[in-house]
């Protein structure tokens, strides 16, 4: 089994709906520092390094002992920013892109996409998935669903409630989405050369630009959910889901 995994963290400054956010204070640190902390206790990475456009992030991720790189201010998004590290850092067989906006990301989930990747026969890209347990959330257009089929090749994505049902207290087969992703170098080399598709384009998912042309996704069942900040708003409930894991 290759050891020679690059975990990437994308965070920049000009978020739309929280400027700065990868800096803004969540109990006692720097968002930026729970998610860097968390994912190096990874056991299956072989090195990590946050991918940023802000010269304050780079000193900051510095300041607390990790690794960072200043990358292209015209990225529109932190795939384009993992693109980018994976032809500097071009040594590596996969690359892990861990949000910079999941402060309660687990490590065990990231080793669960390594090992997805890595032994999933034709697996080209990995991610993650949770089962739904409130309907609330199902229903919920901001949590992205996925659907697999019996070898955990996803199917489709969505931000519609898949599969649909009538029963509302049946949530079996309902899983909701993670945004972490595990690649093949050649992957990446591929998602650059794709335009937007047409799917894309409807549901804001940048995932259906690699179903949409044939490449193979397969899903890891994680049982560690994550929670991810979007706006100010959303601090108080990171902070409450982090003291139930501290």
């Amino acid at each position: 089994m290759s050891k020679n995994i690059l975990g990437i963290i994308p965070a920049r400054m000009g978020s739309t709906r929280f400027p700065g956010k990868p800096l803004k204070y969540i109990l006692n640190k720097p968002m930026i520092q729970w998610v860097y902390e968390n994912a190096k206790k990874s056991k299956l990475l072989n090195d990590l390094i946050v991918a940023t456009d802000s010269k304050e992030i780079l000193n900051q991720v510095i300041s607390f002992g990790g690794k960072a790189l200043m990358t292209k201010e015209t990225h529109s998004t932190g795939l384009d920013r993992v693109i980018e590290v994976s032809e500097i850092y071009n040594t590596f067989d996969h690359y892990i892109n861990i949000q910079g906006d999941e402060p309660g990301i687990h490590p065990d989930t990231i080793d669960g996409i390594i090992k997805t990747l890595q032994n999933k026969a034709n697996c080209e890209i990995a991610t993650a998935a949770i089962q739904f347990t409130q309907w609330s959330n199902f229903i919920n257009p901001h949590q992205v669903k996925v659907v697999f089929n019996s070898d955990h090749k996803a199917l489709y994505f969505s931000r519609s409630a898949i599969p649909y049902r009538a029963d509302e207290g049946n949530l079996k087969q309902s899983y909701k989405h993670l945004g972490i992703y595990g690649y093949t170098k050649n992957a990446l080399c591929v998602i650059k050369e794709l335009k937007t598709g047409s799917l894309e384009s409807l549901e804001k998912l940048e995932q259906l630009r690699m179903l949409e042309n044939g490449m193979n996704i397969f899903i890891y069942i994680t049982q560690h959910d994550s929670v991810g900040v979007d706006t100010p708003e959303d601090i108080p409930r990171a902070e409450t889901f982090l003291k139930l894991i501290m």
